[in-house]
């Protein structure tokens, strides 16, 4: 099937997140939080066609509006597009989709139900390793946060610290496969590609941090 990915912007702790995934099967294929400038992140997201914004303990979910052509932009698209040519090739959907089975789990993990985004198929090229610490992230859950030494454990390889580190930065399914989850060993909160400010906000969300 050669049908465009579709997509969803939802506001997830403050900041525009995308889902982009196939139509034929729902699974995402890349997601992450949009590198849109600071001073539109505090207004409310719309996105053409979405229903309307409510309110809840995520926030709302609406500011500037957040085109086509801004996630096409996006260094997400850049990623999938070198990660799988082939899927990325298909295209995006020239509007996003504002209902469904990804972004009422998306807007229901925003408002508060945390488990809401664990029933979502997720699909990205992986080594057998790095799906395994991908699947370990999955078995986190919403309020933990684990050290890179305990999801090298959890991938089956206890002393493949650093290859669990890495499967995190390859991570293409941000949130989801939730790498913001993983914390230093000395209680800091390591790095993370949307930046730290959005990983405190995730885990505060979630309930990880006072």
């Amino acid at each position: 099937m050669n049908a465009p990915l579709s997509y969803t912007v939802v506001d997830i702790v403050g900041s525009p997140f995308v889902a982009i995934w196939r139509p034929e099967d729902g699974s995402v294929c890349a997601a992450g939080f949009l590198a849109v400038p600071s001073d539109l992140e505090s207004s409310r997201l719309t996105v053409p066609d979405a229903p309307a914004a409510t309110a809840g303990p995520g926030g709302n979910h609406g500011s500037t509006a957040i085109s086509r052509a801004q996630v096409v932009s996006d260094p997400l698209w850049h990623r999938l597009t070198t990660s799988d040519p082939g899927l990325a090739g298909r295209g995006l959907a020239t509007k996003p989709v504002t209902s469904g089975a990804v972004p009422d789990a998306l807007r229901a993990y925003a408002d508060g139900d945390l488990t809401a985004i664990d029933s979502i198929a997720v699909a990205q090229q992986e080594t057998p390793f790095r799906g395994e610490v991908w699947r370990a992230l999955r078995r986190v859950p919403a309020g933990d946060a684990v050290t890179y030494t305990t999801l090298a454990a959890l991938a089956g390889r206890p002393a493949a610290v650093r290859a669990a580190a890495s499967g995190c930065a390859t991570n293409l399914v941000a949130l989801i496969v939730p790498c913001h989850r993983i914390v230093r060993a000395d209680g800091g909160l390591g790095g993370y590609l949307f930046g730290t400010a959005v990983k405190h906000r995730l885990l505060t969300h979630e309930g990880a941090l006072g």
